[in-house]
């Protein structure tokens, strides 16, 4: 029997990656689909009446076994994927696609579900009951179960092609990643670089079997140097490589593919009987339609483009009287913000690097949420691992009952995709009085270490470890009774609020004081460093902001109206990009070609939510502000009410269960800086 068919014997159940073959996926999800139909056919086969338990119930909990073998699968085909494991998936996901249509569009199935539906006010249930009820409604009313069989076969066969062409685009930006390198044999070329950079890009080198210094687009390469190198020229040859990712007309070239993408979305939504992608999407968020979005980044550019402008100008009049640059391009934007920051606050990320290392930061993540939720992290050895360099924890609360199993990844190499993400094994849910704790996992791109140092970050990396273990403890804390409501299944407006408050603890003193020590002298981070570190937290938000409401607005201008008429990639961005452009153009790059938030990463229509979730965290911090930032009262609101209620209610209705009241921009403005502060 194939080992990802059988029950897992493993520690907690975990999953037996060493165990697994690449050969045992594709028979796996086979058998794995033929299974959830059965149990899909038990439902409609029975002759007892429809009950939420026979029927609402009964469907939550089919497919156990295929979603857990998925997130085995399409976790690794991101995180240590392989051309083996690429060509499965290319396999699988028109099968499963074809899977998630033959339930959706199941007449006898949608037939039990809407007999339910049509009787639950005369129905007994609870609010966690009838969110489950609500949601699989919506799963067939919203995925075709009332069209004729014409159109329902036309639904199929865009899920089919989207979920192909999404891989394609996914597969293409990943290898255009990893093609790119550019050696320096020449030492004088690399001034200005920190030691810690060149040293990675001799290591880098080396390990291909080359004399020299190694860049790629990876972040940890990509990021120093475009920070840090003082030859103008290299930065430009590296900017404009990240640029033309899937942009050079070749095989990997993803033009059609983000015009398919956006016309198949659009058809999809117009055969569901909605105007547009956003329109289907934004029902179920926070923000309910496309235009209180475009509303939301309009009335957010407003308040941002001002600043942005002012200090667009004084980065330029500060290159121009540091190196005579008369015209900023994109590659002089990281470069001279640096300086002028090192200059104004006296603080640069070589200086701040040695109070990072890695092991101290995870740490401080682990102190901050045992004071907060009294958790606990002791790293284990006895569960299986898919490569190296993850690291494995057990988690526990106060009284020792297991909460949740840990792993973290946080090194680049060839067969992971760049950034950096929070994502499950195994979700939490309770069935039959058994609570099943949740297996999560983050996956970073730091700086390995190398043979002199340890892995140090930058503050960046730092915010962006807080940012997904954040997410983590959303996923870890969960404590609901249904998967499909459990953890981070919440509206994606709503999902970034656990993740975007745990980067605040990273800007204050008292949790600095847990973790933030020298790695060499073991002692503390000054406390004047801490305080430029706040005070620089605001630099350039103005130019910040205005980049990330650009790309929100990029996203909806592919599915907030008919992209049928587009044509070319980037006469469209062009277009949009107007009025928020800061920089000239560079007419061999290209963004949406490997914007692969919105084009595979499940963020269309949604990109606006980053900025959505600022709202949310700023106004959600000022409480934690207001009554001390380890504060336990507040700390298990935000447990009780957001962490681990999943998506049991409406977010808004949790929020304000925390909060008191509905959340206000004016928090994340002043915090931005960019109104004053009263």
């Amino acid at each position: 029997m194939n080992i990802l068919n059988t029950p897992f014997d493993t520690p907690y159940n975990t999953a037996p990656f060493t165990k697994i073959k690449d050969t045992d996926f594709l028979p796996a999800f086979k058998f794995a689909i033929t299974e959830a139909q059965s149990e899909i056919n038990a439902i409609t086969n029975t002759e007892a009446q429809p009950t939420f338990k026979n029927t609402i119930e009964a469907l939550e909990f089919t497919g156990h076994q295929l979603d857990r073998i998925s997130s085995i699968f399409f976790n690794l085909n991101s995180a240590e994927t392989s051309d083996i494991i690429q060509k499965i998936a290319q396999e699988v996901s028109p099968l499963l696609s074809e899977f998630s249509n033959d339930i959706t569009l199941n007449k006898a199935l949608f037939k039990r579900v809407k007999a339910v539906y049509d009787h639950k006010e005369s129905l007994d249930l609870t609010v966690e009951q009838q969110t489950l009820l609500d949601k699989k409604y919506k799963g067939f009313s919203r995925n075709g179960a009332n069209l004729s069989e014409k159109k329902k076969q036309k639904l199929r066969d865009i899920d089919k092609q989207l979920s192909q062409i999404s891989l394609k685009f996914g597969e293409n930006v990943l290898a255009e990643t990893n093609n790119f390198e550019m050696l320096i044999t020449n030492e004088g070329e690399l001034a200005g670089l920190p030691e810690g950079a060149l040293e990675a890009a001799k290591q880098l080198a080396e390990s291909k079997d080359k004399d020299g210094w190694m860049f790629t687009l990876d972040y940890p390469s990509y990021i120093p140097f475009m920070t840090y190198a003082d030859n103008r020229a290299l930065r430009k040859k590296l900017a404009i490589a990240a640029g033309r990712k899937a942009f050079k007309g070749d095989a990997l070239d993803n033009q059609n593919n983000v015009l398919q993408i956006a016309r198949l979305r659009f058809e999809r939504a117009q055969l569901l009987g909605y105007k547009t992608h956003a329109h289907f999407v934004l029902e179920e968020r926070m923000a309910k339609t496309p235009q209180k979005v475009e509303a939301f980044l309009e009335e957010l550019l407003a308040k941002a483009k001002p600043a942005a402008l002012a200090e667009f100008e004084e980065l330029q009049e500060f290159a121009r009287n540091k190196d005579k640059i008369n015209r900023l391009e994109k590659w002089d934007s990281g470069y001279y913000a640096e300086k002028l920051k090192q200059e104004r606050f006296d603080l640069d990320d070589e200086k701040l690097k040695p109070y990072f290392k890695l092991e101290n930061v995870i740490n401080g993540a682990f102190k901050v949420a045992q004071k907060l939720y009294g958790l606990e992290f002791e790293e284990i050895t006895t569960i299986d691992k898919y490569h190296e360099d993850v690291l494995t924890y057990k988690v526990t609360n106060t009284v020792g009952d297991l909460v949740s199993i840990f792993y973290a990844d946080f090194f680049p190499r060839a067969g992971k995709r760049n950034g950096a993400w929070m994502t499950s094994y195994k979700p939490q849910f309770i069935k039959e009085t058994t609570n099943e704790r949740p297996h999560i996992s983050i996956v970073c791109n730091f700086t390995k270490p190398t043979k002199t140092k340890p892995s140090l970050l930058t503050f960046n990396e730092v915010t962006t470890l807080f940012h997904e273990f954040g997410h983590a403890l959303h996923g870890m804390l969960a404590n609901t009774t249904y998967p499909s409501l459990s953890g981070t299944s919440v509206f994606w407006d709503f999902v970034e609020l656990p993740s975007q408050i745990f980067e605040n603890w990273c800007y204050e003193k008292d949790a600095l004081e847990l973790f933030a020590t020298h790695y060499q002298t073991g002692k503390v981070i000054p406390m004047d460093f801490v305080q430029k570190i706040k005070d620089s937290s605001t630099f350039h938000e103005g130019m910040q902001t205005m980049r990330q409401i650009s790309f929100g607005l990029l996203d909806m201008s592919w599915h907030g109206a008919d992209p049928t008429a587009i044509t070319d990639v980037k006469t469209h961005e062009l277009k949009v990009f107007e009025d928020t452009k800061l920089f000239p153009d560079v007419k061999e790059n290209c963004m949406s070609t490997s914007f692969s938030h919105i084009f595979q990463g499940g963020y269309s229509s949604g990109y606006y939510s980053y900025k959505w979730a600022e709202v949310l965290d700023a106004d959600a911090f000022e409480f934690f502000k207001e009554k001390g930032i380890f504060n336990k009262e507040v700390a298990t609101k935000f447990m009780e009410n957001v962490l681990s209620q999943g998506g049991i209610e409406d977010p808004m209705v949790l929020y304000k269960r925390f909060r008191g009241k509905e959340p206000q921009p004016e928090a994340l403005l002043k915090r931005a800086g960019l109104i004053p502060i009263k």
